[in-house]
């Protein structure tokens, strides 16, 4: 994306000098007028036109903020949980205890990483069964204390290698699948970057949806897909245009609830205002989740899944 180079340039320019007229040095308010207007006027332009491959780009854009970013920024008092129980930690997820706004509640996201150390450490955001059974514990600790569940998704899957497959890796989604399809405590899923096949849907059985307008879901990257349907990843842009993945298509599929607008550029360019906007959102569907009659929260969010696919004829 040579434009979003551009985006960016601009952008780190402006915090510059926003940084210098903070300091006192009024003489650049005229030239950050005019560098705004620029900005605005070439984003807009760029963001109203962006195709299905150009969203995957920025879903994977290395700055945009990650489950750990939200986290610090938006919940306090969080104390991690670490491992199954059975076999290891994994540090593709993070789950744990908070607070959020004066609430107490249960924190579960992918993590990719950054640095290469740390996406290393991470596995790049993609789990192992261990990672998805201890979600399912933490999940279940939430239930017993009546707390709601956050979940944060941002995964290309979970870990295909052999060492994942003979500890049960299709076993540890689908009990996460079902464990969630069962909860009796409100939950809450965010798509917040990449949401790469059964991988994210492991933390995606919610009461309500939501995704970042640059986010992608879909049951396969388009690489891959392009890789089975035309024997080449370099059809990676079709396969992204075909699969529906953005928020756009699948809010009117009936996928998901709610787009989360990002700031002009998209998340990675103005991550505090990103924040700030995801914090009202979640707010406000904690007060629709929470509001629930208990009885009738895990029936209401069986049918929202069941009824996904239907269609009819005339």
């Amino acid at each position: 994306m040579d434009i979003d180079k551009k985006i960016e340039a601009l952008s780190e320019k402006i915090a510059v000098l926003r940084e210098k007229i903070n300091k006192g040095e009024t003489k650049y308010i005229k030239e950050l007028v005019e560098l705004r207007k620029e900005f605005k006027k070439l984003t807009r332009e760029k963001m109203s036109r962006l195709t299905a491959w150009e969203r995957v780009q920025l879903a994977r854009h290395p700055k945009r903020p990650h489950t750990i970013d939200y986290i610090n920024h938006l919940f306090t008092d969080f104390v991690e949980l670490h491992g199954d129980r059975r076999y290891a930690d994994d540090k593709a997820i993070i789950a744990g205890f908070a607070s959020f706004e004066g609430q107490s509640v249960v924190v579960i996201g992918h993590e990719k990483g950054r640095d290469t150390k740390e996406k290393i450490e991470r596995n790049f955001g993609m789990p192992h069964p261990e990672g998805y059974r201890k979600a399912i514990r933490v999940m279940k600790l939430a239930e017993k204390f009546g707390l709601p569940v956050i979940t944060f998704i941002d995964t290309p899957g979970a870990y295909p290698g052999i060492g994942a497959e003979e500890r049960g890796q299709s076993q540890a989604i689908a009990e996460s699948l079902a464990v969630m399809g069962d909860l009796e405590t409100p939950i809450i899923a965010t798509v917040i970057g990449e949401g790469g096949s059964g991988g994210a849907l492991a933390l995606g059985v919610a009461d309500r949806i939501l995704m970042l307008e640059n986010a992608i879901y879909s049951v396969i990257s388009p690489e891959g897909c392009a890789s089975i349907l035309f024997k080449s990843a370099e059809q990676a842009p079709v396969a992204a245009e075909s699969l529906k993945i953005t928020a756009k298509d699948l809010l009117e599929l009936g996928v998901i609830d709610q787009i989360v607008k990002e700031p002009l550029g998209g998340a990675h360019l103005q991550p505090e205002k990103m924040y700030r906007i995801l914090r009202r959102a979640l707010r406000d569907n904690l007060k629709i989740v929470m509001n629930i009659p208990k009885n009738e929260l895990v029936e209401r969010r069986q049918a929202k899944f069941y009824s996904m696919g239907k269609f009819t004829t005339k």
